[in-house]
């Protein structure tokens, strides 16, 4: 009787204890079922920005950094830190774990004013000082937009804002020179504009500088009278050297060449094109013509008698056969010093037209990612006196210079959520405020590549505060609408670009968990492809560098880019890749995050040289494979490049189309 009544008990135990397994595990699918709305419920939520969170205030809408339907790497890890050691073991590297206390410390770049305040300002340089003024300001301003301050200023100043479209403008000299010799063409060019000038030549002059003798030897000189005139797009880009559209070079006592030219071309951010050389020499049947015209007519040299028959035998043809062909009339050099003239540069359908006195001298095609809408200034210097300027023929209507008008908010060119898996590449763009048209056009060009599409690859632009306040409410507008742009909460400066390059790490090891991270500029054509081919051969696990690496370059200590010794004092730079485009591994990124965050992170105000500083660094640590290749282009572009620079809007989409329907990646230059 005691041994059934035993087991009657152990029997109805087990029962007990098999329904109390069955009720954890009805509980535990349940709960995972539920993850996304327990994060939710955790502080993570979805919200419809992406961007670095911020310490200004736990509940701003700016704080989070998640987009629609995305979930933050970072957050999801500081909940289920597992998922970080799956990550690891997926992307080949043995690294230590990361305590979930670092996601809640740091989500973002933020420089912490306590721990300046509380350190030895002498610790500190120059350069951290600004980046701790930068933070103090950026965060004013942030708060300023945020309750809604900024926008009610930026209405009231749109309101009061009106701006003519004359469809003639005229500047006398004197006005000219008073205006800093610019004169401002308010609504741009457009089919059958033309602007005059009439100008005198001035006397030539000793020239010693070797920039503009291209003689080697210092002490010796030689006489020299030029001049330029430039169309230049003075509203395209605020803060920065505009543009030339078309810069136009008369060269009255030659250069290199001993002859008298004139040179034309187009320059987007310090980044020439290729030269159009006049040098008297008509131009050939075979090339083309603009319009109809030829791009270069001949003028008489003193050469001729060596290329063209001599009077005496076409005298002769023409006592024997009569005249057999039409006279050819060879005008001289089209500028005399001294003399006065009359310049035409009028807009056809194909390019400029130039006539000097009259006569047509020269056409220069138009370029790719120069337009006539964009020509809103004229500016002539060098040794020339000007006398007038006249515009006529303008546009009638405004194109609206607003940046933000480049901006297509089509859902189509929206970023795809991030992934919950890591990521192969993450590619950081840096950006500045005000590049509108330069963000739209990365959008709608290399960022359709399928592996962004299918969220193998990601990409997203880092954009600072900008000076501007209505600059910054149009950029959070776009940052909501398109959500692949990142806000680093600092007063954008060109010396701090090196804090967006930080929050770039920050993101790829935090927020995607990038196997390689990417730094890039927006105006940097990217085949993403022709980069991971490249780095994929380098054997999985180990660090590597990848890039146009120069090696043994030196500061310069004197001019626009001078570097004093305060803020280098080593004679040599370590080897670092070029700006415009390279890649590191996830662990060097992690290093660089790691070291920002102790403040033992040196920073340097160029940020490519930064990064081979922070990288030489890492490796005598751990080894780092560098990687060097001159596809990954410093300026402009090649053909079979990796990444192109200097590239303006109209040039990315130009590359794009090129990629997509000849399969090959070939340059967009010239015409």
């Amino acid at each position: 009787m005691k041994r059934a009544k035993f087991d009657s008990v152990m029997s109805v135990s087990r029962l007990r204890s098999i329904q109390v397994l069955m009720g954890l595990l009805f509980v535990y699918f349940f709960l995972v079922t539920l993850e996304i709305p327990l994060i939710s419920k955790l502080g993570f939520g979805l919200e419809s920005y992406e961007l670095i969170s911020t310490p200004f205030d736990n509940n701003s809408k700016f704080s989070r950094l998640n987009s629609v339907g995305e979930l933050s790497g970072s957050s999801q890890d500081s909940v289920f830190p597992s998922r970080v050691m799956s990550r690891r073991a997926k992307m080949g590297f043995s690294l230590p774990h990361r305590k979930m206390v670092e996601f809640k410390r740091i989500s973002g770049l933020v420089f912490d004013e306590k721990v300046f305040d509380s350190f030895d300002k002498e610790e500190f340089s120059e350069l951290h000082k600004v980046v701790r003024d930068a933070f103090v300001v950026g965060k004013k301003l942030f708060q300023d937009i945020e309750s809604g301050k900024v926008q009610g200023e930026v209405v009231s100043g749109t309101q009061n804002r009106t701006e003519s479209c004359p469809d003639s403008v005229s500047l006398w000299g004197s006005e000219f020179v008073a205006g800093g010799k610019i004169m401002v063409i308010p609504c741009g060019m457009t089919l059958g504009s033309h602007i005059t000038v009439v100008g005198t030549p001035r006397w030539a002059h000793e020239e010693k500088d070797p920039k503009i003798t291209l003689v080697k030897d210092d002490d010796e000189t030689v006489m020299v009278s030029q001049f330029m005139m430039e169309l230049q797009g003075l509203k395209t880009v605020d803060g920065e050297d505009p543009p030339r559209i078309l810069h136009f070079n008369p060269r009255l006592k030659g250069d290199w060449s001993g002859r008298p030219v004139i040179e034309q071309n187009t320059c987007y951010r310090m980044q020439w094109g290729s030269a159009m050389r006049c040098d008297g020499w008509k131009s050939k049947p075979s090339e083309d013509t603009v319009d109809g015209q030829v791009k270069c007519e001949k003028w008489i040299r003193d050469d001729d008698d060596h290329s063209e028959e001599s009077k005496a035998t076409w005298w002769l043809k023409r006592l024997i056969g009569g005249r057999t062909k039409k006279v050819s009339i060879n005008w001289p050099y089209p500028f005399v010093e001294n003399k006065l003239f009359v310049l035409t540069v009028s807009a056809g359908l194909e390019g400029y037209h130039i006539n000097v006195d009259g006569r047509h001298i020269t056409s220069f095609p138009y370029r790719t990612g120069f337009t006539l809408e964009d020509a809103t200034g004229l500016f002539v210097n060098g040794d020339i006196d000007v006398h007038s300027v006249f515009a006529a023929s303008l546009p009638s209507t405004h194109p609206s210079f607003a940046p933000q008008r480049h901006l297509e908010m089509l859902p189509k060119w929206q970023a795809p959520p991030l992934p919950d898996e890591p990521v192969e590449l993450f590619i950081g763009i840096l950006s500045a405020g005000n590049h509108f048209s330069e963000r739209m056009a990365v959008r709608k060009s290399w960022m359709q590549h399928p592996s962004l599409k299918s969220s193998n690859v990601v990409a997203r632009f880092f954009v600072a505060m900008h000076g501007r306040k209505e600059i910054n409410v149009e950029l959070m507008k776009e940052a909501e609408f398109f959500g692949d742009i990142v806000i680093v909460p600092y007063m954008d400066n060109y010396d701090l670009v090196v804090l967006k390059t930080v929050a770039i790490c920050e993101y790829g090891v935090r927020t995607v968990t990038a196997k390689y991270v990417m730094k890039c500029d927006d105006d940097t054509f990217v085949r993403i492809d022709a980069v991971m081919k490249e780095v994929k051969k380098v054997p999985s696990g180990r660090s590597l560098y990848v890039g146009n690496i120069n090696y043994y370059h030196k500061p310069l200590r004197h001019g626009k880019w001078a570097v004093t010794y305060e803020e280098w004092p080593e004679e040599d730079y370590p080897p670092y890749a070029n700006g415009p485009g390279y890649i590191i591994s996830f662990d060097i990124a992690e290093y660089i995050v790691s070291e920002f965050e102790k403040h033992k992170l040196r920073l340097f105000k160029m940020e490519d040289v930064s990064m081979g500083m922070w990288v030489e660094q890492f490796n005598s640590s751990r080894p780092v494979e560098y990687v060097h290749s001159l596809k990954f282009c410093q300026f402009g572009c090649i053909d079979d490049y990796y990444t192109a620079h200097y590239q303006s809007p109209r040039q990315m989409i130009c590359l794009w189309r090129k990629l997509l329907n000849q399969g090959k990646p070939q340059c967009c230059n010239v015409r």
